[in-house]
Order: C-alpha cells, then sequence, then structure tokens
C-alpha cells in the first residue's frame, strides 16, 4: 500500500468519525441563539399542560415547585426577585397607561401569564374576563420573577447541565429537563441586568450596563461569572447591594497614617462592575476619628453614587468605582491619634435612594390628588425603600475586628 493510498484511507476513516460525531452527538446550540429566544418578551404562553402532566407537575406556582426544589424555593423567597411586583411598582402602575406597565412588566412579571393577570386586574384593554386555567395561581403576577420566568418554556424544563454526572437530566418529574449551558452564562443575567445599545441614557451612559462593565473588568477575563458571585453554589439568593457583608466584600480598605495625615484607600476589587451598578443605590463613606469614650468626629466623606435628576434626563454626578479602581477619602490628622483612639471607615448605604427622591417628590406634589390606595402603596414604597438602610464598619485602625 502506497502512502498516497494510505493517506485516502485515514482520511475516509476521519470523515466516516466526524459523521458518526455528528449523528450521535447533537451539536450545541449556540448561547446567544439560546438566549435570543429564552428571553423573548412577554415570554410566551406555556398553553395547556401536557395530558400526562399531574396537577402539581402542571402547576406554575413557585410553591408547586418547593416541593422537590425546597432549598431553592426558600432561598428565591428571601430574594429580591420574588419582589418585583413591590408596592414601588404597583401603585406605579395604577397611574399608567397599558403600554407604558407592559414596559416595567418585561423584567418585573415578565411572563405572559403574568402580564393578563396585570390586564385583568388593571382592567386594560383585551384582558380575558374568565378565570385562568388552573394551572395558573391567580396570584402569579404578584410572586415577580418566578420560578417558571427562567425554568419553564412550552411545560418544558430548562435549567444547568447537573453537577452529578449520575443524574439523567431526562428521568423525574415532568419529564425531566433541558441541560443548557447558557445557564451558566453571565449573559444569561443579560435579560435585565443590561440594557440594549439603543436603551434609554443619561450623559450617553445607558441606564443599566451591567453585563458590559463585567465584560470590561478583571472578572471576566478570569471567568468569574455574575452566578459565580451572585448565586454561588447555585444558591437562589442573588445577594446584591441590599445585603451588607455582600456589599461590604466588594471592598478592600487600607489605611496611610502619619501624626498629622490619615489616608483611607478603598479599592473596588471584589465587584465585577462599578460600585454600585446603576442609579438606584447610594453609598456614604465616612472616614471618622473615635476617642476612648466612644465619641466621633467625621473627617471626610464622599458619596459613591450615580446621582441624576428625578427625570432620569440630566446627570448630576458620577462618583461610582469601576471595577479594580480605588477611591482615597484623605483628612488632616491633628492632633495626632492618641493610644486609645481609633479610626473607623463607616459605610452608610442607601440601597433604594432613587426611589426616595423620587416617590417622595410625587407625595409632595400629588399626594392629595392621588387615590386612597394609591397613596397608600405610595406611602408604603417610601417606608420600605428607608428601612433597607443599613450601616458597616469597613475597617479600623489599630485593626480590630470589624462588626
Amino acid at each position: 500500500m502506497n502512502r498516497i493510498t494510505t493517506l485516502l484511507i485515514l482520511a475516509g476513516a476521519i470523515g466516516v468519525g466526524l459523521l458518526l460525531y455528528r449523528l450521535l452527538v447533537p451539536p450545541q446550540e449556540d448561547v446567544e441563539s439560546f438566549l435570543g429566544h429564552h428571553w423573548e418578551r412577554p415570554i410566551p404562553f406555556q398553553g395547556p399542560p401536557p395530558a400526562a402532566f399531574s396537577d402539581l407537575e402542571a402547576s406554575l406556582d413557585p410553591q408547586s415547585c418547593a416541593q422537590c426544589h425546597a432549598e431553592q424555593h426558600a432561598d428565591w423567597k428571601q430574594s429580591l426577585h420574588s419582589e418585583t411586583f413591590s408596592p414601588g411598582l404597583r401603585w406605579q402602575l395604577q397611574l399608567m397607561t397599558p403600554e407604558q406597565g407592559k414596559s416595567c412588566l418585561q423584567c418585573h412579571a415578565p411572563m405572559s401569564e403574568q402580564v393578563t393577570l396585570v390586564a385583568a386586574e388593571r382592567g386594560w384593554p383585551g384582558a380575558p374576563a374568565e378565570a385562568p386555567p388552573a394551572h395558573i395561581p391567580r396570584d402569579l403576577h404578584e410572586q415577580g420573577l418566578a420560578c417558571a420566568a427562567c425554568h419553564v418554556r412550552k411545560h418544558e424544563r430548562v435549567g444547568p447541565p447537573p453537577r452529578d454526572p449520575n443524574i439523567d437530566p431526562e428521568q423525574g418529574p415532568h419529564g425531566g429537563f433541558t441541560a443548557k449551558a447558557a445557564f451558566k452564562d453571565s449573559r444569561f443575567c443579560a435579560a435585565c441586568h443590561q440594557f440594549p445599545e439603543d436603551g434609554p441614557r443619561v450623559n450617553g451612559k445607558l441606564r443599566e450596563n451591567t453585563v458590559v462593565q463585567w465584560q470590561q473588568s478583571r472578572h471576566a477575563e478570569e471567568g468569574r461569572t455574575c452566578q459565580r458571585c451572585h448565586m454561588p453554589g447555585r444558591r437562589h439568593q442573588w445577594r446584591g447591594i441590599h445585603d451588607p457583608a455582600m456589599t461590604a466584600s466588594a471592598l478592600e480598605t487600607t489605611f496611610q497614617v502619619s501624626d498629622d495625615r490619615v489616608v483611607a484607600a478603598v479599592s473596588n476589587t471584589g465587584a465585577g462592575h462599578h460600585f454600585p451598578t446603576y442609579m438606584v443605590p447610594e453609598i456614604e463613606l465616612r472616614l471618622e476619628r473615635v476617642a476612648a469614650d466612644g465619641k466621633r468626629q467625621a473627617l471626610a466623606r464622599e458619596i459613591i453614587a450615580w446621582r441624576t435628576n428625578l427625570a432620569l434626563t440630566e446627570e448630576l454626578f458620577d462618583t461610582r468605582i469601576k471595577s479594580g479602581e480605588t477611591r482615597e477619602l484623605e483628612a488632616d490628622l491633628s492632633p495626632a491619634l492618641a493610644q486609645n483612639e481609633s479610626l473607623e471607615l463607616v459605610m452608610a448605604v442607601a440601597p433604594r435612594r432613587l426611589y426616595e427622591r423620587t416617590f417622595e417628590d410625587y407625595q409632595q406634589r400629588q399626594g392629595d390628588k392621588l387615590d386612597p390606595a394609591v397613596r397608600a402603596l405610595l406611602t408604603l414604597s417610601i417606608a420600605e425603600a428607608k428601612n433597607s438602610h443599613y450601616q458597616r464598619i469597613l475597617a479600623r485602625y489599630p485593626a480590630r475586628v470589624a462588626n
């Protein structure tokens, strides 16, 4: 057998092998392609459940999911994803046109079943008069970003590939599930946490730009996804700016102290995006001198935020700390720090500061003219925003165990 014949036989064998591989191993759907139809808005109606499904398998109620996925449901229940249909949204929906309301629902209650329930509740044109079928709970819209919004399409369950190789995704209740790598990809989160290029901007900046911020950070280069920080161990907690420990973990603080000067350097080392990422929260950093008796003297302070006017058309300032950047608070230290004194860098967080400003302004201008039910929701939403405030000591000098 000559060399050419051998090469032809080898090439043929490779070709046959590739053909068999393609027949036996279906091609993986491109992540972008999958997400393009997975996050169609509103999420299309699931339709009638398969005849073989039990009532439990057919149900879109998160509580039904909890029967087998108790830990995930418990985490979700404590997360902001379960609260996206909040009083702050509900009072505004009562003043919106159907088109405005449906725009908000794209992220706050994105399933067609949820939009229909809101339409019926609000009396929007075209809303069905009949009650929803049994597999749709009457309060599904009030449950915000429910389990089915991410994991159910046409009654088919979808999720990330199993971590246990012994688990067969096609086995189990509701016909098992279809494994998709996109659930482990940061782009999965972009549907709600990244506006498109033609989305609304302030001073040229997209109002929601978290995924792009991540893509431009070292976290993306190192393969640290959104899920790694916000869903560690696949926990459905999505902790963020509302969580003191999570917020503090984004920052590292160092002190440089001399007899007459102190510099506190604050670095955004832990967040794969700006700190904070968008315009709603505000953080006050305070450098304080603490006497032995606990009395405090403010030495320096800075507001870390992207503040706009209430119409969201004009930027007032943007002092956010980009991922990897450092901000310094500097102050005179005279007289020199005594042995029984200390320095503290305190972080005071208002997670919903923009909502507070906007809602309070509306309450002052229109409160007496509002329907009592709307006014009650507005008052409740302001209280919830204010109750979300918290403080945390980021660092002390001399170093001691922080709170």
